[in-house]
């Protein structure tokens, strides 16, 4: 057994109003034990918070058929570049004029080239 400290979480950072899906609900839409899902946060393929003491992943961070294509990556090059859960989680739900849109929506949108370009250009 897990235990659910053992799974890095953000504090609550995140717009309240933003959809957010508790890990059970997480691994129904990815087709996966709830197992499988506290290993993809451990390693960094998915990010959640802490709301209200419940983990919870942002419903933006699946799409049909798993993962959002490109977010994984991007956690991994943010992460190796310093930045911490909370950090990586506002970084991808900030607005940006220049994309436009999110983050998460550039990656949802088959914009993860430009994405990731950018997290890399924010590690230097």
């Amino acid at each position: 057994m897990t235990h659910v400290s053992a799974i890095p979480a953000a504090a609550d950072v995140l717009a309240p109003d933003l959809e957010v899906l508790n890990l059970p609900e997480v691994a129904e839409r990815l087709g996966l034990p709830i197992n499988r899902v506290h290993q993809l946060l451990r390693d960094g393929q998915l990010l959640a918070e802490r709301r209200n003491g419940v983990l919870v992943v942002p419903a933006q961070f699946l799409a049909a058929g798993g993962v959002v294509k490109g977010l994984p990556g991007t956690i991994t090059v943010l992460r190796d570049s310093g930045f911490s859960t909370d950090e990586i989680l506002r970084w991808l739900f900030t607005e940006d004029d220049t994309l436009p849109g999110t983050p998460i929506e550039a990656l949802r949108g088959d914009r993860g080239r430009e994405v990731k370009r950018r997290a890399q250009a924010m590690g230097f």
